[in-house]
């Protein structure tokens, strides 16, 4: 495995639209351990395909940043979401900022796990944030274009997530 570079705002790869996922090749299986090992190395809960320069729709999240059990998401779909919360948020590819976002408290979405399963999650708290967040990468979305009151570098804010 290896380390993958992490694109960063202003690369118009960030802006773009990740194409589904029709075949599960070799190729993509070692771009999921890939990013799994570099979400880790960056201290990340969630990174998506096009932010390592590749247009695919995979998300790779793990929440608990435990590193025994990273959820992979292959073309998710929220089919359903509820409630509000709002607070920081930050992003590996606008490295030393974060924001003010509102997401939804709950998210459902459906999508294809590492082996081309189909899988329902249901998202609450962090895990719905990070879910909406990264899922947003796929379709050429940055936070930035969410925040409310503006970008703040990332130490100041006591309550980081």
């Amino acid at each position: 495995m290896s380390l993958l570079t992490i694109r960063e705002i202003g690369d118009p790869i960030l802006e773009k639209r990740a194409k589904e996922v029709t075949e599960l090749t070799p190729r993509l299986k070692e771009l999921i351990e890939n990013m799994k090992e570099t979400m880790y190395a960056a201290n990340g809960v969630g990174l998506a395909a096009p932010q390592v320069g590749v247009l695919k729709r995979i998300v790779v999240i793990d929440v608990t940043m435990d590193q025994s059990d990273p959820m992979v998401f292959i073309n998710p779909v929220i089919v359903e979401q509820s409630g509000e919360q709002t607070g920081y948020e930050g992003c590996l590819s606008v490295p030393g900022k974060m924001g003010m976002v509102t997401r939804p408290d709950y998210v459902k979405a459906t999508a294809y796990d590492a082996n081309m399963q189909p899988i329902e999650v249901e998202g609450h708290d962090l895990l719905a944030r990070c879910m909406c967040h990264e899922f947003d990468h796929l379709d050429g979305k940055l936070y930035t274009r969410l925040v409310e009151g503006g970008l703040v570098d990332s130490a100041a804010p006591e309550e980081d997530e």
